[in-house]
Formats: structure tokens, sequence, C-alpha cells
């Protein structure tokens, strides 16, 4: 009796491993139709890839930097102006 119970559980054992397997096999398949059509769905907008925003990134700081500089020597002439206009 204990060999048909046996029986049963390695063709069950057998036939979980195999729903597992495809199920696997489906998860990947969908993985890639998705990855497919995001990438094709992405190629037809127009987003900016991440090095592009790095260099604009950099780009926004050194503009930042120099827009700090002017105004420092715009207020030095202003004081310098203003100085000029009391002595005068």
């Amino acid at each position: 009796m204990t060999q048909p119970n046996s029986r049963l559980l390695d063709d069950l054992g057998r036939l979980v491993t195999d729903a597992a397997g495809l199920a696997d096999g489906v998860r990947r398949e969908v993985e890639t139709v998705a990855r497919g059509q995001m990438e094709r769905a992405m190629a037809g907008m127009d987003v900016a890839r991440e090095d592009d925003v790095d260099l604009l990134r950099e780009m926004i700081a050194a503009v930042k930097a120099d827009n700090e500089a002017l105004a420092a020597r715009v207020e030095a002439l202003e004081a310098k102006l203003e100085a000029g206009e009391k002595a005068g």
C-alpha cells in the first residue's frame, strides 16, 4: 500500500516542479515582451538619457557659480559707486 502512495507523491512532486518551471518560463517571457514594448515606447518619446542629464547638471552648476560671481561684482561696483556719490 505504501508503493502506490509513494508513486502518487512522486508524480505530484514532478507535476509541481514542472509547473514551477513553466511559471518561471512564462514570467521571463512576459518580462521580455514588456521590456521590448517599453523600449519601443521610450524610443518614440523625446526623453533625455542619463549622461545628457548629468551634463546638464554640470552646466547648470557652472552657470550658477558664474551668476554668483557676477552678483558679487555688481554688489562691489554698486558699493564703489555709492561711496563715490557720497564723496562728491
